[in-house]
């Protein structure tokens, strides 16, 4: 494997492949063995719900021996928590939601569960904390008072963002969009939703996003444009990866296994960066899959060491893309680095604007009739693809 940081969630190998049609095919497996596992598979961290590595309802000493396992592990292997998160989805009591129930009392219930989760996760030295609402949303648009339901969500995060400053942990928060599934409509669905609630928080300067390939394009969103946006508000806090056939269930196959072309270009931006220059994801490339059902044991973990083989060959096939002077050159024919000009003139002041009689000097027939190229750009990211 590369030196590029792969990091996976313990419920994605650890997913015993039971879904709402059938039984598990697969022994669950011990959260510490995986984590050792992983580490002689080449990751580099790992991340878990809380609900991964104790039981729902464990009692206090049965909830330190799972973290203590789990931390005994990374010490012992040399993986690195870097982000923790809570499962505030499974058990029945989150049916209608944990931060934006009807019933107060299972607000209260499920904000205090996460506010643990977030101690766990300054414990163990993670620098994310991500929040997916799964449960929180509707089937029947006259379930809710909508806006209520909003703002419940906004102050449970804000409260969550509050508490990480009140104990002067190093976290930010990455909150998870997703458009349905397990709900009818999930709130936040999009990562532009996710943004537009962010702005409206008091303490939404530590909260971002944590986008994943799957629930964007289950929405028919393109995953790497969803990337560049949160880039651009300073809101990519975090990734998950994997492998999507468009606006189905969440398939969760490896990454690449999916829309292969749009995982090239994730890879390109990734870690080639936009071509005009711009902000750059620093985090790790987490995996948020699940191995297909029909595998057993060895095929888990063959499907693990997929998701980095295939990450590796599309970042090489990337560097060679971008590195190809033919692609450049397709680059400044399309016109891309004259998008990274400013439209208007450096101090340019409106009135100078309006007075520019060159601007109706354009010759629209020749503007109009340009060939941009893009399709030759294309084929050439094509040919460095699968040539």
């Amino acid at each position: 494997m590369s030196d590029i940081k792969y990091s996976f969630g313990l419920w994605t190998v650890g997913w015993p492949a039971n879904d709402p049609f059938g039984s598990a095919t697969r022994p669950d497996l011990d959260p510490a063995e995986s984590v050792r596992k992983l580490a002689d598979l080449g990751a580099w961290g790992f991340t878990y719900h809380d609900n991964d590595v104790f039981p729902f309802g464990a009692s206090e000493s049965e909830r330190q021996a799972g973290i203590d396992a789990v931390k005994k592990a990374a010490q012992e292997s040399g993986l690195v928590c870097e982000m923790v998160t809570t499962n505030t989805f499974s058990h029945p009591i989150f049916k209608d939601g944990a931060f934006t129930s009807n019933n107060r009392d299972v607000r209260r219930f499920g904000l205090k569960k996460v506010l643990r989760s977030v101690d766990n996760a300054a414990e163990m030295g993670a620098s994310t904390f991500v929040m997916w609402g799964g449960r929180e949303g509707t089937e029947y648009d006259n379930s809710k008072d909508l806006h209520a339901a909003h703002a419940r969500y906004a102050e449970g995060i804000d409260t969550v963002a509050a508490y990480i400053k009140s104990k002067g942990y190093d976290l930010r928060i990455g909150l998870e969009p997703k458009p349905n599934e397990p709900r009818g409509d999930i709130f936040l669905p999009t990562i532009g939703h996710a943004i537009a609630l962010i702005d409206t928080l008091d303490n939404g300067d530590i909260v971002g996003l944590n986008p994943e390939t799957g629930h964007e394009q289950m929405a028919g969103l393109n995953y790497t444009h969803g990337l560049a946006l949160a880039l651009y508000c300073g809101k990519l806090f975090h990734i998950d990866l994997n492998g999507q056939h468009g606006p189905k269930y969440d398939q969760d196959l490896v990454f690449g296994h999916g829309d292969l072309l749009n995982a090239f270009f994730t890879v390109d931006l990734l870690e080639n960066g936009f071509p005009n220059g711009g902000p750059r994801y620093e985090g790790p490339r987490h995996f948020d899959y699940k191995p297909s059902r029909t595998e057993y044991l060895d095929g888990v973990w063959e499907s693990a060491k997929a998701n980095m083989e295939t990450y590796d060959m599309l970042a090489a096939k990337a560097a060679a893309y971008r590195q190809d002077p033919e692609v450049q050159a397709a680059f400044e024919h399309a016109g891309i680095f004259e998008l990274g000009q400013s439209t208007l003139a450096e101090g340019e002041s409106f009135d100078a604007f309006m007075a520019d009689t060159s601007v109706e000097g354009i010759d629209v027939d020749a503007a109009a009739e340009r060939d941009y190229g893009l399709v030759k750009l294309h084929q050439l990211a094509l040919k460095h693809l699968i040539g």
